[in-house]
């Protein structure tokens, strides 16, 4: 199962990307968290129902740093490799 977040709020530059990275790598997550050029950033997420529901719930969350307003949630084909880049 994939997903498609777009992650509004205070999401750049406070390590986003790299929060949830991590948070993929531990729940078994594989996909990818790019900035986009409006200020939100792009997750692609794709693993088992359970995982990619813990992983949006700290997605909405984020990291200290941040301040997420809003996870707009869509389905993506499952194209993604094995891992999770962040660039």
């Amino acid at each position: 199962m994939c997903r498609r977040a777009l992650v509004s709020g205070t999401v750049q530059g406070v390590g986003y990307r790299a929060f949830a990275r991590r948070a993929a790598l531990e729940l078994g997550i594989r996909g990818h968290a790019r900035n986009l050029p409006d200020g939100r950033v792009e997750v692609l997420a794709c693993g088992e129902a359970a995982a990619l529901e813990e992983f949006v719930a700290r997605l909405r969350t984020g990291p200290a740093w941040s301040r997420v307003t809003d996870v707009a949630l869509g389905p993506a084909a499952c194209t993604a490799e094995p891992g999770f880049g962040s660039g």
